[in-house]
């Protein structure tokens, strides 16, 4: 028999907890009578993924974090609930909800041209030497038209700023709003709109309007020295076997090296317990704990679909929002969500996703740089999962 459902203010209650010392729990004892732990156990089995930490919230179950497998295979370490991954583009939809705090305050509009933030950005043209004009609005949705950087001039750079230039060398793919085209550069773009706006760092702004508040203590552009040790190892997956990779974004720096741009686009470090905070603030409508972020006015425009009729990315049937996949359809790696869930993956196999229909939250950490993230049979198996263990009452 199902339990009986739970009010969002009680959900944001559970986030008081912490969520570590309740995942030790679940990882241990609990794991073995999850449906969660038993779907996902099974691609460590096969050596697909050294180890992963998964976290559920729902009304019926409250919050389920849990931990299995490896985070180190040569050192024989086992996943634990706080263990910390990069997030790589699960940075994006915070770099929306950043975009969308100044917008209340009446500093900028997503209709606003980014040339009134960053000049440089005010003139840019199609092959053709048509010039056109960029919103912040295409930045979000990801149908700006502007063209990616090299990797070199990405390791070049050390902040924000030092990307602009480059933006400019190269003209834009496509007339804005007439296609959808993934775009790091319109992202990091934002991020600089961020300072620009703000008058602060994009790493000192989201500490202090989001992170701190929300009691993310673990995310971070700049691990330390202590969170060094409990970053997940990152693996690559080839002829049946894991092989250990560096996290090739740092390009070859520690991950508590500043000699790299904040990068808002995919920057970012968390853990399961840390970026459920988050989620669970966009899915209460911008408020969490006593704390308001978000008017829910705000969080409805930034998670319903603001891409138009364009096709997008990256599975069948989704648009996009400010910052968020939006699934329009749901099916195939995303039939167990709702029509209207929104969310975002990482390169190296993270997901963290929204069901606004069910109430529920899912978040999925793992490290391997050789998966389709989005349309991975592990994001089907946590989901579908999930969905059932939630349905069944187990």
């Amino acid at each position: 028999m199902n339990s009986p459902a739970l009010p969002l203010t009680f959900l944001a209650a559970l986030f008081l907890v912490p969520l570590a010392r309740a995942g030790e729990s679940a990882a241990g004892e609990g794991a073995r009578h999850s449906l969660v732990a038993k779907r996902v156990g099974e691609f460590v089995d096969k050596h697909e993924i050294a180890g992963a930490v998964t976290l559920v919230v729902s009304p019926q179950r409250g919050v389920e974090i849990h931990a299995v497998g490896l985070a180190d295979i040569a050192g024989n370490i086992p996943m634990k609930p706080d263990a910390m991954f990069w997030i790589a583009s699960m940075t994006k939809p915070i770099t929306g909800t950043a975009i969308m705090m100044l917008a209340e305050e009446g500093k900028l509009s997503v209709d606003d041209p980014v040339g009134k933030f960053i000049p440089e950005l005010a003139h840019l043209k199609t092959a053709d030497g048509v010039e056109h004009v960029v919103t912040l609005k295409h930045l979000l949705t990801h149908t700006s038209g502007m063209a990616d950087i090299t990797p070199e001039q990405s390791r070049a750079a050390r902040t924000l700023a030092d990307l602009i230039p480059y933006d400019t060398l190269k003209p834009l793919h496509f007339v804005p709003g007439s296609k959808w085209q993934y775009c790091q550069s319109a992202i990091n773009a934002l991020g600089r709109v961020v300072e620009v706006v703000s008058g602060q760092s994009y790493p000192d702004f989201v500490q202090k309007r989001l992170f701190d508040p929300l009691g993310m203590k673990d995310t971070t552009f700049y691990p330390t020295k202590e969170q060094l040790p409990r970053i997940a190892k990152s693996y690559k997956f080839e002829k049946g076997k894991l092989d250990e990779v560096s996290i090739g974004f740092l390009q070859g720096r520690s991950a508590d090296s500043h000699e790299r741009f904040p990068a808002a686009n995919g920057g970012l470090f968390s853990t399961a317990a840390d970026y459920g905070r988050f989620l669970q603030m966009i899915l209460n409508h911008g408020e969490l704990n006593g704390h308001r972020y978000l008017k829910p006015e705000t969080v409805h425009q930034m998670t319903t679909v603001q891409s138009g009729d364009v096709k997008t990315g990256f599975t069948p049937g989704n648009g996009w929002g400010l910052g968020w996949c939006v699934i329009r359809e749901p099916q195939g790696i995303t039939a167990a969500l709702s029509s209207g869930s929104h969310g975002h993956g990482g390169a190296y196999g993270t997901q963290a996703w929204i069901d606004p229909v069910k109430q529920l939250i899912f978040v999925l950490m793992i490290q391997r740089s050789n998966i389709n993230s989005d349309g991975s049979e592990l994001r089907k198996a946590f989901q579908d999962a999930a969905v059932e263990e939630i349905s069944k009452g187990k």
